[in-house]
């Protein structure tokens, strides 16, 4: 990459990810106030196929169309939600930077503006996720749970009567679009456990771009790393296939990381739950130590399914 050449950053193009690329920009800038940046909307699966269900189309289904225009050198960096990345990145990509992480939560919107324990009967909350489908059929088994995809504002409309009466989505997102007024309650992360990465944006680049990852180091933020390196972890010892609902959220406490954990069959009807503790600089053995937590509890079959084992 010459230097008089705009650094060519790769987007969703929604109004969310040109949201999220002009946060990770405005971070470069701040300690790179000379780099020019130009961002090129890239189509991904998953934007392109609106109608599937998320669980069916296997992985990284906003990130690979972007991660292809990585490796063949049109781009220079890719902004995603960590919680879009498979925890296994394509050879010769790296995850150079995590931002730091914005809320967390999963939020509830809904017309009756009420909370998830005030809900009518039969109301219909809408989500394309199997861990949300799940905690809500834990926690709130008096409503239905109606399928609805696409961008935050679709699934808001959607979720004003069109296909459902309200909808789980992350409070991040609601946050970075200024929608924050829609919110009828933030959900506890320790009790209903959000995906791991989520909050968190990541820039991913060549693995050989020296300059680049020198660049993109600046933006790291260290505290999210060691949270959501744990979070991911823990999602990568069930294995690349995982199939079956799964959360997991880490927070700093000094020198300590506290990681809640949440796994559940498919229809809710069995669920798990483990905390556990460790330090930040080794975020790899509390993911490993959750695991342990799970197996040691009684979650031994819910670990086989999550690695698609008999």
């Amino acid at each position: 990459m010459t230097a008089s050449r705009p650094i060519r950053v790769g987007s969703r193009g929604s109004p969310l990810a040109l949201i999220q690329d002009d946060e990770a920009i405005a971070r470069l800038k701040a300690r790179h106030p000379g780099l020019e940046f130009e961002v090129v909307s890239v189509r991904t699966r998953g934007d392109a196929n609106q109608s599937a269900p998320l669980a069916g189309m296997g992985l990284g289904v906003f990130v690979g169309e972007l991660e292809e225009r990585l490796l063949s050198g049109e781009l220079d960096l890719a902004v995603h939600s960590l919680k879009d990345m498979p925890t296994k990145l394509p050879d010769g990509l790296a995850l150079a930077a995590v931002l730091p992480r914005r809320d967390p939560r999963d939020a509830l919107v809904n017309r009756w503006n009420r909370p998830l324990e005030e809900l009518p009967d039969g109301a219909r909350i809408g989500t394309s996720s199997p861990r949300r489908a799940a905690q809500l059929r834990r926690y709130a088994p008096n409503v239905t749970v109606a399928p609805i995809r696409g961008n935050v504002e679709t699934r808001l409309r959607k979720a004003d009567g069109e296909e459902a009466d309200g909808a789980v989505l992350a409070a991040a997102g609601l946050a970075r679009l200024g929608l924050e007024g829609r919110v009828a309650e933030y959900l506890s992360p320790q009790r209903f456990v959000p995906p791991p990465g989520q909050g968190a944006l990541a820039i991913e680049t060549r693995a050989d771009d020296r300059r680049m990852l020198e660049l993109l180091a600046a933006a790291e933020d260290a505290n999210t790393r060691y949270e959501t390196t744990a979070e991911r972890a823990f999602l990568e010892t069930l294995g690349g296939g995982c199939q079956i609902p799964v959360g997991a959220y880490a927070r700093s406490m000094g020198h300590e990381l506290l990681m809640t954990i949440f796994l559940s069959n498919p229809d809710g009807s069995r669920t798990f739950t483990a905390k556990v503790e460790g330090l930040k600089h080794d975020p790899r053995q509390l993911a490993s130590d959750a695991y342990l937590a799970v197996a040691e509890r009684g979650g031994a079959d819910l670990l086989r399914a999550a690695r698609g084992e008999n």
